[in-house]
């Protein structure tokens, strides 16, 4: 389970928004540009990096370079005395790429990727095959308008 995020002050977000414009700038650089020590700097990354601010040792992969072309959003009904089951199951599909919980009319919302339509077929197969799975309604994304985005928070107050 990941660590609650903690708060970020001006200094590790200076970092974050440098880093986000230049994900290879050195310690030394942004110690320049910022106006801050290199101690600082190297301190700050290394927190940023505990696992509750940054992912540890993960970079971002566009999945269609991997060669899944498709993306899809999957709402799913969970049994919820079956829960934990069912997210250990949905753990093990590898084309899941994200599961979050929701309120409302569905328990979960995964996005899956996939190769072609057969394979999304498959997946979509697999994933209502998990124990405490009750249903599933699958929508294809057709274009990715905004990507993944939180530079534009890192400055904000």
């Amino acid at each position: 389970m990941v660590n609650s995020p903690r708060m970020l002050d001006r200094s590790s977000r200076s970092i974050l928004a440098a880093l986000d414009r230049d994900p290879r700038a050195t310690v030394g650089w942004l110690a320049e540009t910022l106006g801050l020590s290199r101690g600082t700097v190297q301190n700050r990354i290394g927190q940023l990096f505990d696992g509750r601010t940054l992912r540890p040792h993960s970079v971002t992969v566009h999945p269609e370079s991997l060669g899944y072309a498709v993306r899809a959003m999957v709402t799913a009904e969970v049994d919820q005395h079956r829960f934990e089951n069912a997210m250990v199951a949905l753990s093990e599909i590898p084309q899941i790429i994200e599961c979050v919980a929701m309120s409302g009319q569905n328990d979960l919302l995964i996005q899956v990727v996939a190769r072609d339509a057969d394979d999304l077929y498959e997946v979509g197969q697999q994933i209502l095959r998990c124990p405490g799975i009750r249903r599933t309604a699958t929508s294809l994304v057709l274009k990715q308008l905004i990507e993944h985005r939180v530079a534009q928070l890192l400055l904000r107050d």
